[in-house]
């Protein structure tokens, strides 16, 4: 399916793509376009049951919803392209890092995993969203998705940040959720040939820095960054620092 999308920026620009992580839309991404729309083709999109994209039954994979970005660049005509995704997001990288190389002029990869923790715990979670709604994994995101220090620094942002997570359907959050559980790219990695750039929170509980670590590690001239002071959604907690980094990446297109 082609998924809801946004695209900003100059017509004849090099086109970024944004993939957002499980709970989130694509307004996670406002800082970003902000800076960078001057210099890219901005497109981002909402995951299915994300946003404003359309509810599909689950269970989903990696591959799916990596497919449903290729149905997305197919149908806007773009050829190839930068892709930035985070956690979720970052997976869907990996997948078209491997399979859909021909389309990646970079790849950047920010608090994600090659597999994440615990997986027999992500079908589990899908069954409590089910049954009780995602308005039941709204108190943990305080210290998950961003550090406690930008929840009273930043509280109109953190709110904002979770009401994206009550607007998500309670099928799509499961259908992410159980493809994230079967998700494993740590055999793949070392066929990953895109220019990499990969960023850590370096306080994020749900991806640690050294989880993340691994995708650097397996792809081959991948640069590795943590970003301080920063939890599971970096892009939004600290934009500048990010937003620097994927410039740099973008421009240089170069293996570290």
């Amino acid at each position: 399916m082609i998924p809801h999308h946004v695209i900003d920026g100059p017509e004849d620009a090099e086109v970024l793509v944004l993939g957002p992580s499980i709970g989130t839309s694509l307004g996670l991404f406002d800082a970003q376009v902000a800076e960078l729309a001057g210099r890219w083709r901005i497109v981002r999109f909402d995951l299915r049951g994300h946003g404003r994209s359309p509810e599909v039954p689950g269970p989903y994979s990696i591959a799916d919803l990596a497919g449903d970005v290729v149905e997305l660049l197919d149908s806007l005509g773009v050829e190839r392209c930068h892709y930035l995704g985070v956690s979720i997001g970052g997976a869907i990288g990996q997948w078209l890092g491997l399979r859909h190389a021909e389309r990646l002029l970079t790849l950047t990869i920010c608090a994600s995993a090659a597999q994440f923790p615990d997986p027999p715990q992500w079908p589990l979670r899908a069954a409590t969203v089910r049954e009780k709604g995602v308005e039941a994994m709204v108190p943990s995101r305080l210290g998950t998705w961003y550090t406690h220090e930008f929840a009273a620094r930043a509280p109109d942002e953190a709110e904002r940040l979770l009401d994206m997570l009550r607007t998500t359907t309670a099928e799509g959050y499961a259908g992410c959720c159980e493809a994230i559980g079967t998700f494993d790219m740590r055999a793949g990695l070392g066929e990953i040939t895109v220019p990499t750039l990969v960023l850590a929170g370096a306080d994020d509980p749900a991806t640690p820095p050294d989880l993340v670590r691994v995708i650097a590690d397996g792809i081959p001239g991948a640069r590795f960054e943590v970003v301080p002071d920063s939890a599971h959604l970096l892009t939004a907690e600290r934009p500048e620092v990010v937003n620097a980094m994927v410039a740099d990446h973008l421009t240089r297109r170069v293996h570290a």
